[in-house]
Order: structure tokens, then C-alpha cells, then sequence
């Protein structure tokens, strides 16, 4: 599978290209266009597609609901990354959905929270927001991100959850007065508009 993005940062439109038999997961509502052949499954009543390319390959064209970046998360293997709900575009098949995941467990305790955790290897096509900044983090160096403007970030750094004012209404879900302290090295990655 091969990503490439156009109109971005500002109304952002994924191209994803596929070999023959290849397949990708995303949503039927944000397809704008596709190659001829390209087959769409649904695997259930709800939830995302399966679009396959035929024989010879194809493309499809995905434009998400809202203005804003499209970042093609690009997956080693060797570790997995948190992702903010609703970010996905669109997945390959190698890269899986990990529910539940022992970390978030940790960090939002019984509940679902605003988070997902993916792993495997490939490109995670994200549709975010407003551009999307990389913010590198030197080891020791800690920030503090507010939830409606986090996008993703990777297994290797330190992530804390807390309460901006303990007397204010909270929400694990949504992340409404949390803030995250992350602690380097490592990048996070965040969307400049919510």
C-alpha cells in the first residue's frame, strides 16, 4: 500500500494505492473516488469498509468529513502508537487494532477513554484537524498537551494523565479537563485546530 496526500494541510485527500489483492479499511463516507474494479465489502451492519483492489492494482481517493491534514503514520513493527478516537482514515490489514491495551488500561483505568492503540506494519492514513506538528522531545524534556489537540504518539515515551483543576468536571472519554505530561525522547504528534 502507498499513501499519497494532496491539498493538505487545509482540506487534505489520501490516495491510496493498492496491488493486486491488496485491501484497506476506512470508512464508505469519505470515499470521493476510486479506480475501476476496486470492490467494497462491509462486514457488518456498521462500522468501516473493506476495499480491495483487483487484479492490476487500483486507487481510492478518501477525503474525510472535516478541513484539515492527512498523515500517513508510518508502522516498523518493532513498536505500536496511541491514537486519538476518530483519527483513522483509513488501515491496512497489517496494521491491527489493539483493544484492550494494557497501557491505556493503566492510564484510563475501567474506562474506554479518548485513545486507541494500533501496532503491526504499514501506513495508518490519520485525518486530523488542521496541520499536524511533530513535537521531538530530548530525553528529560516534558510537555503538556491538552487531549482535543493530541493526535498520536508512540510506545517508547512517558505519558502521564491528570487533572488540570481536580475541582472541575473531568471526563476519561472525551478528556475534557485532562491534560497529558509527556517526558522525552520521543515525538508526539498534534493537530493545530480541535
Amino acid at each position: 500500500m502507498q499513501v499519497h496526500t494532496r491539498h493538505t494541510p487545509a482540506f487534505g485527500v489520501a490516495r491510496i494505492v493498492l496491488s493486486q489483492g491488496e485491501a484497506v479499511q476506512a470508512d464508505a463516507e469519505t470515499l470521493l473516488a476510486n479506480s475501476f474494479g476496486v470492490t467494497e465489502t462491509r462486514p457488518g451492519r456498521k462500522g468501516p469498509s473493506i476495499f480491495t483492489a483487483p487484479a492490476g492494482g487500483g486507487w481510492l481517493d478518501l477525503a474525510p468529513g472535516h478541513a484539515g491534514d492527512i498523515y500517513p503514520l508510518e508502522f516498523s513493527g518493532r513498536s505500536g502508537w496511541s491514537v486519538a478516537l476518530d483519527k483513522v482514515l483509513a488501515r491496512p490489514a497489517t496494521v491491527k487494532r489493539d483493544q484492550p491495551w494494557p497501557a491505556l488500561q493503566a492510564l484510563f483505568g475501567g474506562d474506554t477513554g479518548f485513545l486507541e492503540h494500533f501496532s503491526g506494519t504499514g501506513q495508518l492514513v490519520l485525518a486530523c484537524k488542521g496541520p499536524v506538528d511533530a513535537l521531538t522531545l530530548e530525553a528529560g524534556e516534558v510537555i503538556t498537551v491538552r487531549p482535543a489537540y493530541l493526535v498520536a504518539y508512540p510506545d517508547a515515551i512517558q505519558v502521564r494523565l491528570r487533572a488540570v483543576d481536580p475541582a472541575a468536571q473531568q471526563s476519561v472519554r472525551t478528556g475534557e479537563g485532562l491534560a497529558l505530561d509527556f517526558a522525552g525522547p520521543g515525538t508526539v504528534l498534534v493537530q493545530a485546530r480541535k
